[in-house]
């Protein structure tokens, strides 16, 4: 289940002491997989601390799915470097989900930069002209990085779907 608030997902925790959930992102599964993160062939990649809810929610929807993925955080464009940093570890993924929200530019620079398929989330996060992610949405929808998919704002689960649908057809050739 997404999106479950967290006093309901404290109750559903009583009644399945088993069971795993993450306030964050409002993600409750009945049994979270042990999954070897070694094998990752998804990215989820994020800007900032500030976007982990959608990040989270495409992580255990994948997990659901029995597909593990690996987390970058914090590799947002007002700090360059922190990304240039980290490209070798993202080239190895067959499928990147990119989370960013203000003003959206991380799946356009990612994009420019590398050759996976991409599917960008915009987040809500941030403020002024920002306008609940709006702002993000349509920087995401008129990326210069041609090929991009984007998602609906804060849909981290379907960045996940889409991301599994795309490993299912490279399973099946």
């Amino acid at each position: 289940v997404s999106r479950v608030q967290p006093e309901k997902g404290e109750t559903l925790l009583e009644g399945f002491p088993d069971a795993f959930f993450d306030p964050l992102s409002g993600s409750f599964l009945l049994q979270k997989n042990e999954l070897d993160e070694s094998q990752a062939r998804v990215g989820i990649i994020c800007a900032g601390s500030s976007d982990l809810y959608a990040v989270n929610e495409a992580l255990y929807t994948l997990n659901l799915l029995e597909q593990p993925a690996v987390c970058i955080n914090n590799v947002g464009v007002a700090g360059l470097h922190r990304l240039l940093n980290r490209l070798e570890d993202i080239k190895k993924f067959q499928v990147l989900i990119v989370v960013a929200g203000f003003e959206g530019a991380l799946p356009s620079v990612v994009g420019g930069l590398l050759k996976q398929p991409i599917i960008a989330v915009p987040t809500s996060i941030g403020y002024g002209v920002a306008e609940g992610g709006q702002s993000a949405l349509h920087a995401m929808l008129s990326s210069c990085a041609n090929g991009i998919t984007v998602t609906n704002i804060d849909n981290g689960y379907g960045a996940a779907m889409a991301a599994y649908r795309i490993l299912q057809l490279l399973d099946n050739q």
